[in-house]
């Protein structure tokens, strides 16, 4: 497992530890549901450093980075940025990617874990390009503030730059004690959030700085516990829990913020058009309002059932404290995932009933 650069940072604070994809996590500073009602009502702090990190440099590096992933970026200026898929040439997912438009590079953010196969992948691809993929994650952390008032809690930490308003847009300082700060507006649990890039060096001082501005608007340092329930409440999907390998782009949820069908080609840019031209995709993922009666929840990969035919499968589950009743993100064969459908879940505990409901989840 790789360790967090600020374990002892977060061991003081009485962290419990975990890890995702053999990536060291804060669980929890012991108190998950404030934790998660700090995301939903004000302001969580989050360390996010064992997330992956990857540099592009070289003179075609924005014009190689267009030809490999869904979405449009030989467009993007300096201090943008766009979500986007990384696919094979059948159109299956690789990985999703943030981007972002550094003066000199091009800087990705992604799922924990997945590091050494996005650089392969994309270096795969390198023939006569003038491009170099390098690992910033030693040279720069990740931290993060989500929720309504997480924009207060930027200004309130005086870095001399003022929040970007547009999604996934970014600005730059170099502080004179801190280093060269990046801030990018980023929602990740479906309110306000802003991502946080610092030099590993001073990684300890700006997290000091995020959690004082933060209790200062009823917030707090969060977990990935909290995280992770927020982001599925939101009906976020994410990478390596709600898609993988055998999925194709257009099934998971992102189609509507991570492909573009006019950029041109890119490698599998050919599958995912025709799907669009063509036909529909076979399945996709939906929100399921579960029993409030089951005994446990479902676990990834549990069935779903419509007239004892095989139609889906789970891949996220949780009591939702916000909504107060159990739900679930899963895939739906297309002839049976229209909002409204019953259908029934089939646990290592027995069969209950599952609807499918519009995402993000709302209180009933």
């Amino acid at each position: 497992m790789s360790p967090l650069s600020l374990h002892e940072f977060h061991r003081r604070l009485n962290a419990q530890f975990s890890e995702v994809n053999r990536m060291e996590v804060v669980e929890h500073y012991g108190d998950p549901p404030a934790e998660h009602a700090a995301l939903r009502d004000s302001a969580g702090v989050l360390d996010s450093s064992f997330r992956s990190r990857l540099c592009l440099a070289g003179a075609d590096r924005q014009k190689f980075l267009n030809g490999q992933v869904t979405n449009n970026v030989k467009d993007l200026k300096t201090g943008e940025g766009c979500y986007a898929a990384l696919v094979n040439a059948k159109g299956k997912m690789q990985s999703d990617l943030n981007i972002y438009i550094l003066e000199n590079e091009i800087l990705l953010d992604f799922e924990p874990g997945y590091s050494a196969a996005v650089a392969q992948r994309l270096e795969k691809y390198i023939i006569a390009d003038d491009v170099q993929v390098v690992d910033a994650a030693p040279h720069y952390g990740l931290l993060g503030v989500q929720g309504p008032k997480a924009r207060e809690v930027v200004q309130h930490l005086d870095l001399g730059i003022e929040p970007p308003g547009k999604l996934m847009n970014f600005v730059f300082r170099k502080h004179p004690t801190l280093g060269e700060i990046y801030l990018m507006n980023l929602p990740r649990t479906g309110t306000n959030g802003f991502d946080l890039f610092a030099p590993t060096a001073s990684l300890d001082a700006v997290m000091d700085k995020l959690i004082a501005a933060a209790k200062a608007v009823g917030g707090r340092a969060c977990g990935w516990q909290a995280l992770e329930t927020a982001r599925i409440e939101a009906g976020i999907p994410r990478y390596g829990a709600d898609a993988d390998e055998t999925n194709l782009a257009p099934e998971t949820g992102i189609e509507d913020r991570a492909i573009s069908y006019s950029k041109g080609c890119y490698i599998g840019q050919e599958v995912i058009a025709r799907i669009r031209t063509y036909g529909q995709v076979t399945k996709e993922l939906r929100g399921l309002r579960l029993a409030d009666s089951i005994e446990v929840l479902p676990q990834k990969g549990d069935k779903l059932y419509w007239a004892e035919k095989e139609v889906g499968y789970v891949t996220s589950a949780l009591a939702s404290p916000t909504l107060k009743s159990n739900i679930a993100l899963g895939y739906v064969r297309r002839e049976h995932n229209q909002i409204g459908t019953e259908l029934a879940l089939r646990t290592a505990k027995g069969e209950s009933l599952a609807r499918i409901v519009e995402l993000p989840f709302k209180k009933s």
